[in-house]
């Protein structure tokens, strides 16, 4: 077994810089290439990135044919638009190289289907580009959900992902072109809020799903969605609801609550800028004594010591190196494929629902299943 997993990105997009420094900073990941049907551009975003993150040796510049031809590369990061995503993928699994996918992981679960097979016939990892999934707050936000008193019982899951875009962005952005990214606001942003909402449950699907698209107003049947809004029920009583937006001011927080109390996370997809990663756990009780009406505060904070970005123990640092173990080790965990195919399941139900005037839609227990 060999110390290195060698990488390609196929696609020089912005978040692909992010991911480089990544790769640099994991410890058993090397990149080989990078791929553009512009080799100009490729060959620029190498020359920026290794002048802030260098590699011992720099990666190439090539085409997406030419790297998928490569023997020396294990495994590509693909963060080309969703539009055109899919077919990439494919041919990555057939090229025998392991995937890293970007999300949302395709316009519509058929075409995701497409990909998992191609990646299961051709025996590599499929895993969805969610960098939280790698944080070590999860574990500690598990630890407080199962205690059985923090907060008791799960009853209610809210979250909000949105950022206010420029103008600039809502003309001309690839976020807002239905070729590209069909999904808009939902599948950029939306997707975070439905993968917590499925975390934390542990991967239960909910029954039904409703949502509507607020903005923009008119043909909301056909545009890209810029600002969503959905409610999911779950059994056992449970609900959760999440906002996504191009238009609100930038948020991205969760609330959990339950019987006895609550979690409140202010950060929950990119944390920010500091050494620890955390969360507050909230007990309030309401305390009457005569004619005194007291609302009481029991709230503590709880967090693990993990930089934010950009060093080795970061979370989008951890997501490079866990999938380069698992490549390494020859371990192809399905868990990967299967929670992005459940993500892309209800994703697709928010939008249908969206499209039908906020009509309930129904989700099938085989619907989670691949």
């Amino acid at each position: 077994m060999t110390n290195l997993c060698r990488w390609g990105i196929l696609g020089a997009a912005n978040i692909a810089r992010k991911n480089w420094k990544a790769m640099r900073l994991a410890g058993n990941a090397q990149l080989v290439a990078v791929a553009s049907r512009d080799r100009s551009k490729a060959e620029q975003f190498i020359a920026e990135c290794q002048a802030e993150a260098p590699f011992p040796q720099a990666p190439v510049a090539c085409t997406y044919e030419q790297l998928l031809e490569r023997p020396d590369i294990d495994a590509v990061y693909i963060p080309l638009p969703t539009g055109i995503r899919p077919p990439w993928v494919i041919r990555a699994a057939q090229a025998r190289k392991h995937v890293l996918c970007e999300k949302p992981c395709a316009p519509h679960a058929d075409q995701l289907r497409d990909m998992l097979q191609a990646c299961r016939q051709n025996n590599v990892l499929f895993m969805d580009g969610v960098m939280f999934m790698h944080s070590q707050r999860l574990q500690l936000l598990r630890r407080l959900l199962d205690d059985g008193h923090t907060i008791g019982t799960l009853r209610r899951i809210n979250s909000q992902f949105s950022f206010a875009a420029p103008p600039e962005f809502l003309r001309s952005n690839i976020r807002v072109q239905p070729q590209l990214e069909p999904l808009g606001a939902l599948g950029d942003l939306g997707w975070y809020n439905i993968r917590l909402s499925l975390w934390i449950l542990k991967y239960e699907m909910p029954i039904q799903v409703t949502a509507r698209i607020l903005y923009p107003p008119d043909n909301f049947t056909q545009a890209v969605p810029l600002e969503l809004a959905a409610e999911l029920l779950f059994a056992d009583q449970i609900s959760a609801s999440f906002y996504c937006s191009f238009r609100t001011e930038l948020q991205q927080w969760a609330h959990i609550s339950g019987s006895n109390g609550s979690i409140w996370i202010d950060d929950f997809v990119l944390p920010y800028y500091g050494a620890e990663v955390g969360l507050i756990v909230s007990q309030p009780y309401f305390r009457v004594v005569g004619c005194s009406f007291n609302m009481e505060n029991h709230s503590q904070r709880y967090a693990v010591r993990e930089y934010s970005d950009g060093v080795p123990g970061a979370q989008e640092v951890n997501m490079i190196r866990n999938f380069s173990l698992a490549v390494l080790s020859g371990r192809i965990e399905p868990q990967w494929s299967e929670i992005a195919w459940k993500t892309q399941v209800v994703l697709d139900a928010c939008l249908r629902s969206a499209r039908q005037h906020g009509q309930p839609v129904t989700i099938n227990p085989s619907d989670g299943l691949l």
